[in-house]
């Protein structure tokens, strides 16, 4: 039993959708009120008191769906597209949903963040994948809310990514060749193990402020894996060792055989250079938990697979299916934050640098900061951006795009520029942009100068950091929120 007091505490779960996130919410129904974030409504049921929508790419929304929270789970890895066109890596995406929960947790007064993230190597570089999951856990802690992590490799569930991407890879492949990074240890553990962990630590104070590494009781090749599985499946798998194959190679293999998108192969893969093995298994020590063999796992797996196939009768519960892709533009650049500056001079520098910086277009801002970009032989402007104040600060601007010839009306479309929590950067994000282009002229030319004028500004504070570096500005705290 936690260390909680019996009221049925709400926890928020955000990635919920997710198959963690359903087991989790399933084990926790019956101790705490669950509520799961979505991008669309869903009806309560799995052990989920209640649903909300919610965006995590949007502050406003990650604040209404903490709401109430005593406890917060996190479980949310962007590494799909998240709106008709995406501009930018994946490990961006990840800070700003990151940022946006930590944020909203503080405002709530949520007491614990509890996340579950990626075993790390003890290597000088990670790989994009692992270095993300590393940043998404020091923003989880970096806004002051008490947090613990657990660290996990292969979790092996009947609809986890990389369970899926093995077990096809063993199905269609009567014989194999594998390249030398399935030679790579990694600790698998079973989705049940996970799920019991993260209910264990949820709400446990001698588990605040911990991170912990996770895994079974078996360290495998990933070989070794697909053997098992082979095994398993009760089917004869002949693999033929090869000594090269670049990642480029093995994207394609594993993208084209499993079907898998290569927006989710390409860091999954990259990561498979290091060994994925827990340092400790401290946690399941002290939680009695010796962890399920790595063949049980997939037993267990394949179970839930088959139940999930078949027919059942109508129930409460439904589940409408959440859009991969969603409409509107979503654009985000990293750019370098000069020392002893903040967000808020970074909009103003780029509000002083865009009349210089966007010719041959004019751009005008007024006192209100209000920007309008316009071109010539043109009286209406081409795009408007309104400062926000009440939703801004000297760590994060907020402009909306309100108007302009190539802006449909309505919307959530919005500009932020945000720092990161070590103070090195900052993320400068379009959101939910809606363009009255039709979207093939789009993609050819608005969007290709957006990314452009970015790497611009980039620059440009690059060259006013290495300035700063020699010459350290005199007033470095620059204004607190607006």
């Amino acid at each position: 039993m936690n260390e909680i007091s019996s009221t049925r505490d709400t926890v928020v779960i955000a990635g919920a959708t997710g198959f963690v996130g359903q087991a989790l919410g399933a084990r926790l129904g019956d101790t705490f009120r669950v509520v799961g974030l979505s991008r669309s409504g869903r009806v309560p049921g799995g052990g989920f008191a209640a649903w909300r929508s919610c965006d995590l790419f949007s502050l406003k929304d990650a604040e209404r769906g903490l709401e109430g929270a005593r406890y917060a789970v996190y479980l949310v890895h962007s590494m799909m597209p998240s709106a008709r066109l995406t501009q930018g890596r994946f490990e961006d995406l990840d800070l700003i949903c990151a940022d946006n929960f930590a944020r909203a947790a503080k405002q709530a007064g949520v007491e614990q963040v509890v996340y579950l993230g990626g075993l790390l190597p003890d290597v000088p570089e990670l790989s994009r994948h692992l270095e993300s999951r590393s940043e998404v856990e020091r923003t989880l802690a970096g806004h002051g809310v008490p947090s613990t992590t657990l660290r996990a490799g292969l979790v092996v569930g009947a609809d986890g990514s990389s369970f899926q991407m093995m077990l096809r890879l063993v199905k269609r492949l009567p014989v194999m060749v594998v390249p030398k990074w399935t030679s790579t240890k990694c600790q698998p553990i079973a989705l049940a193990d996970v799920v019991f962990l993260l209910a264990y630590v949820l709400g446990r104070p001698s588990c605040i402020g911990q991170t912990y590494d996770i895994g079974g009781p078996e360290v495998l090749s990933y070989r070794e894996m697909m053997q098992d599985t082979a095994k398993v499946l009760g089917v004869k798998r002949r693999m033929v060792k090869v000594p090269v194959i670049s990642p480029g190679l093995s994207r394609l293999w594993v993208s084209t055989i499993t079907g898998s998108p290569k927006e989710l192969v390409k860091p999954l893969i990259q990561s498979l250079a290091h060994s994925m093995v827990a340092r400790d298994r401290r946690l399941q020590e002290l939680a009695g938990l010796p962890g399920m063999p790595f063949r049980e796992s997939i037993r267990r797996a394949l179970d839930e697979s088959t139940r999930a196939e078949e027919p059942k009768a109508p129930v409460a519960y439904t589940a409408p299916p959440v859009s991969r892709t969603p409409g509107g533009v979503r654009s985000v650049q990293r750019l370098p934050l000069p020392p002893g500056r903040d967000a808020l001079w970074v909009a103003e520098e780029y509000m002083r640098w865009l009349p210089g910086g966007m010719r041959p277009l004019r751009v005008e801002v007024d006192r209100d900061r209000v920007c309008r970009f316009f071109i010539k032989g043109l009286a209406n402007p081409l795009l408007i951006l309104s400062f926000a104040p009440d939703r801004s600060a000297s760590h994060r601007q907020l402009f909306y795009i309100t108007g302009g010839l190539l802006a449909r009306d309505g919307g959530r479309g919005r500009l932020e520029m945000r720092e990161t929590t070590d103070r090195k950067m900052v993320i400068a994000a379009i959101h939910e942009f809606h363009p009255r282009l039709p979207w093939f002229i789009y993609r050819n030319t608005q969007a290709v100068v957006h990314v452009a004028v970015m790497r611009m500004f980039g620059r440009h504070l690059r060259r006013m950091s290495a300035g700063a570096t020699r010459h350290p500005p005199s007033d470095p705290s620059h204004a607190a929120a607006t």
